[in-house]
C-alpha cells in the first residue's frame, strides 16, 4: 500500500490526513487498519517511533458515528500524562471536519473537578491514565458500560509501572462485548499473561522485534568512570551546536536528573522532566524543548514513552539502563519519521555488564569511541558511587558460649532479664513490608535480582 488514499476512509478524515502531510502509511498502520476496522481484537507489537498512534486512531475514527450520547464509546488507556496530552492533540488534529468530543484525564495537579464537569457535558472518546480514570469511574462521574472499543497503548510500560491491578479493576467495569486493541513495543511475559486473559481470538501482528533498533539510528558509546565525568563529557559534546541542536538526555533517577540540570543549566538552555515535577512544569519543559527555546531536555525513563517530538538530533543515555528494552525505547526518540538519528551511550565499569546485555539483545556491538581531548576526568563521586566501608565484625557471644560445651545454652528470650523492645503496630508493618516499591524501569524486580 503506497498512500493513505488506498485506505477506505471518509473524505472528512482523509482531508485531515492530507492536511497533516501524511503520505505513505507505515507497516504497522498497514497491518492494523483493516483488522481494527473489522472489529476483531488486535495485538500489535511494534517498536517506538513506527506510527502506532495513527495505526489505531484512523480505523477507530473511521468507524465512530455521530452521537449525542453523553457517555464515551471509546476508551484509550496510556501510562503517562504526557501521552494523554499528545493523543488528545492527535485526535483533535484528525477531526477538524468531524464532530468528535474527546477528553483527556490524568492525575497530579490537574483539577478533577474540571474533568468531572467536562464528562457531564458529553464525551465520545476518553483518553486517560488508569488511576485517574478508575477514580472517576468509582465516583460515578464516568460510566463505562457504553464502551465499544478499548485501547491500551504502551502496554508493556503500563505493566512495568505497576498498573496491572488498576487495569483489571477497569476491565470489571467494562461491558463484556467490546473490541480490545493493544499495542506494545515488547512482548514480555507480563504482556503475554495479561493478553491471554481477556483477548478473544486476537489478530497478532509483529512488525519489528523490540531488540532491533531502527536502521537510520547510528549508535556509539563512551567508557566514562563516574557521574561528574559523564557530566563533563555532555558539556563537551554539546559544544557542537550542529550535531547536538536538539538533544534528549536520559538519566536513571530523579536525583541525578536534577543534579545534571544544575551542572548544565549555566552553559546551555536546558529543561528537565521527571515524575517528581508538577504537571505544569513537565508541560512547560516539553513545550520549551519542542519549540527550540531549550536545546537539551533531561528526562527519566518514567516518561520515556511520553515524548514524541520531531527532529531530535541525538539521544544520550547518561546511565546504562538496568533493563535492555529501556535502551531501545530511549533511542527510539530520535530517528523518527525516517530521519537520521544518533544514539550515544555512557557506561562505567560497573555498567559494562548492562551494556553487554543490551548488545546481546540487539545482536550488535555498539562502536566504542575514544573520549575526546580536553575531557576533564573528575574524582568527585556521588553517594551511590562511593564504596561503603566494611563494618568490623565483632565476635558473636553465641559463638564463644557454644565453645563452652554442648550442655551450655543461651537463655531464651522469654527467660532473659533484658526485656525485648515493644514494637508499635506501624513499626512492625514497616519492618515486614520494607520500603514501598518504586515505579518505572521495572524497578520492582530490580532489587530481588540484585540479591540473587
Amino acid at each position: 500500500m503506497n498512500t493513505f488514499n488506498e485506505f477506505n476512509i471518509k473524505k472528512q478524515l482523509r482531508k485531515a490526513v492530507d492536511g497533516l502531510g501524511f503520505e505513505k502509511p507505515t507497516p504497522i498502520q498497514q497491518a492494523s487498519y483493516a483488522t481494527i476496522l473489522a472489529g476483531s481484537d488486535f495485538l500489535g507489537i511494534s517498536q517506538t517511533g513506527t506510527g502506532k498512534t495513527i495505526a489505531y486512531l484512523l480505523p477507530i475514527l473511521q468507524d465512530l458515528k455521530f452521537s449525542e450520547q453523553p457517555q464515551p464509546r471509546v476508551l484509550i488507556l496510556v501510562p503517562t500524562r504526557e501521552l494523554v496530552i499528545q493523543i488528545v492533540e492527535q485526535i483533535e488534529k484528525l477531526t477538524p471536519y468531524l464532530s468528535v468530543r474527546v477528553l483527556g484525564v490524568y492525575g497530579g495537579s490537574n483539577n478533577i473537578v474540571g474533568q468531572k464537569q467536562a464528562l457531564s457535558e458529553g464525551v465520545d472518546v476518553i483518553v486517560g491514565t488508569p488511576r485517574r480514570l478508575y477514580d472517576l469511574a468509582l465516583s460515578n462521574h464516568l460510566r463505562l458500560k457504553f464502551i465499544k472499543k478499548l485501547v491500551i497503548d504502551e502496554l508493556d510500560i503500563m505493566l512495568d509501572f505497576g498498573y496491572k491491578t488498576q487495569l483489571k479493576n477497569i476491565f470489571e467495569l467494562l461491558p463484556i462485548k467490546r473490541q480490545n486493541i493493544l499495542f506494545s513495543a515488547t512482548m514480555s511475559s507480563y504482556v503475554d499473561e495479561l493478553t491471554n486473559g481477556f483477548l478473544i481470538n486476537p489478530v497478532k501482528k509483529t512488525i519489528s522485534i523490540s531488540g532491533k533498533p531502527l536502521n537510520n539510528i547510528s549508535q556509539e558509546c563512551y567508557s566514562v568512570p563516574n557521574f561528574y565525568t559523564k557530566a563533563n563529557l555532555v558539556k563537551l559534546l554539546l559544544k557542537d551546536k550542529t550535531a547536538f541542536s536538539k538533544v534528549l538526555v536520559f538519566v536513571g533517577t530523579k536525583t541525578h536528573a536534577d543534579a545534571l540540570f544544575e551542572l548544565l543549566g549555566s552553559e546551555s538552555e536546558v529543561s528537565v522532566i521527571h515524575s517528581g515535577k508538577e504537571q505544569n512544569q513537565r508541560t512547560r519543559s516539553i513545550e520549551k524543548f519542542a519549540d527550540g527555546t531549550s536545546n537539551v531536555l533531561i528526562a527519566t525513563d518514567v516518561i520515556a514513552r511520553g515524548i514524541d517530538i520531531e527532529k531530535i538530533t541525538a539521544v544520550i543515555s547518561f546511565n546504562t539502563p538496568f533493563y535492555p528494552e529501556n535502551y531501545i525505547h530511549r533511542i527510539g526518540r530520535t530517528g523518527r519519521a525516517k530521519q537520521k538519528g544518533r544514539a550515544i551511550l555512557f557506561y562505567t565499569e560497573k555498567e559494562r555488564g548492562l551494556k553487554e546485555t543490551i548488545e546481546g539483545l540487539m545482536n550488535y556491538t555498539i562502536p566504542l569511541r575514544k573520549n575526546p581531548e580536553g575531557l576533564e576526568v573528575s574524582h568527585q563521586l556521588t553517594p551511590e558511587e562511593k564504596d561503603k566501608p566494611v563494618e568490623e565484625i565483632k565476635p558473636s557471644n553465641k559463638s564463644s558460649l557454644n565453645e563452652s560445651g554442648a550442655s551450655f545454652h543461651e537463655k531464651s528470650a522469654k527467660n532473659s532479664k533484658v526485656k525485648s523492645e515493644k514494637k508499635s503496630y506501624k513499626k512492625t508493618l514497616k519492618e515486614k513490608f520494607k520500603n514501598p516499591i518504586r515505579r518505572g524501569d521495572k524497578i520492582q524486580n530490580m532489587k530481588n535480582k540484585r540479591k540473587k
